[in-house]
């Protein structure tokens, strides 16, 4: 029988917590308390290394996230699009929403980011909405720009500039066609970027491209043309269920855990290790039969993952928490679907989704 949450239980699932938290440190978008004697610099760079960092690079020379120091970018970037790009994220994407930061820090970060390059004049564009035929824009987006920047905009498969794995490009082209891009870019600095290029990228200028002004302004327009109402940016569109998925045992410790064995081989994920909960902490004699860890892996599906993002190791390999108190087992893991929801990355869903499916079936199999 499937139970909710046994709160008792997880607590005394130190790795399950540790991965929880994990997740908690890597995504969180909560206001900092900031030094605020600090010049803004200062108190950008504090910002910037607790919770840009970990993305960007503390240099902001990439990593998950795109590099932020090409002279190139901060050529063509407004501090407008700066302010709107950390208040909204990119939703479906990696980057999350930053939206309870003040003002005072959101510009203390830009200020930060602008010192990389302090000799670079800011770039101020017009609001208006640059005229063209989106339909023509289309055409030539379908044609040239999908190469990189993938249907509708949706961006580059993968995260980021590094990664130990192969890749076609150095740099994943961003998702210019997603809403809240759209929404903090203006048609003058899209078009802006398309007509320069940005050096050290794989982004070359409008004319290497043998594109035309007017053929940018008909891409600008196609890509505004793909708008979504700021107000549905953050809405989730998938139920996630819980953090932890916990099954209550028919059976005893010992044939838990040869069934959780069995089930596992039985949906292709190779056994790794086992362990009581505690080893390592405690003499070996004193370890609580009672509270066990099993390792699994799916290998085929972890290389596969971690190509679109390397934070799906947050829930890879598989771990199987079997705990027995008093008369009754139970068995636990991480539910991917939730943690998917945490990553703000709409590729993984259908990965996720699948791992979800798995992890349920081998609890169920193994507990029923």
């Amino acid at each position: 029988m499937k139970n909710k949450l046994n709160w008792t239980g997880f607590l005394l699932s130190a790795g399950l917590i540790l991965m929880i938290l994990l997740v908690g440190i890597a995504q969180t978008a909560i206001a900092g308390t900031a030094n605020q004697t600090a010049q803004p610099a200062d108190m950008g760079e504090v910002l910037f290394q607790k919770k840009c960092s970990v993305c960007h690079g503390s240099e902001g020379s990439g990593g998950v996230g795109i590099p932020l120091n090409l002279s190139d970018f901060l050529k063509t970037t407004s501090n407008k699009y700066l302010h709107q790009t950390i208040r909204l994220g990119r939703p479906g994407r990696i980057m999350p929403s930053f939206n309870q930061l003040s003002d005072a820090q959101v510009q203390s970060l830009i200020h930060f980011i602008r010192s990389w390059k302090a000799d670079i004049k800011i770039p101020q564009y017009e609001q208006a909405n640059i005229a063209g035929d989106k339909l023509k824009g289309k055409k030539v987006f379908d044609t040239i720009c999908i190469n990189c920047h993938r249907e509708a905009g949706i961006g580059g498969k993968g995260t980021g500039v590094t990664f130990s794995r192969p890749r076609d490009a150095e740099i994943i082209a961003p998702a210019i066609g997603n809403p809240a891009f759209l929404a903090a870019a203006s048609d003058q600095m899209i078009k802006k970027i398309i007509m320069t290029g940005r050096e050290d990228t794989p982004m070359m200028p409008a004319s290497s491209m043998g594109l035309s002004e007017k053929d940018v302004n008909n891409v600008v327009s196609y890509l505004r043309s793909l708008s979504t109402d700021i107000n549905m940016l953050h809405k989730h569109e998938h139920e996630t269920g819980a953090a932890i998925l916990t099954y209550e045992s028919s059976y005893s410790m010992e044939e838990t855990i040869e069934n959780m064995k069995q089930a596992a081989l039985g949906h292709n994920f190779r056994y790794i290790r086992e362990q009581t909960l505690n080893q390592g902490f405690v003499d070996k004699d004193q370890e609580n039969k009672d509270e066990y860890l099993i390792y699994f892996c799916n290998f085929s599906f972890l290389n596969q993952a971690l190509s679109v993002d390397p934070r799906i190791g947050m829930f890879l390999p598989f771990r199987a928490t079997i705990l027995k108190k008093d008369d009754t087992v139970l068995v636990m893991t991480v539910n991917p679907n939730y943690l998917c929801s945490l990553f703000n990355n709409s590729e993984l869903q259908q990965g996720c989704e699948f791992m979800s499916e798995q992890y349920e079936a081998m609890l169920e199999e193994s507990t029923l």
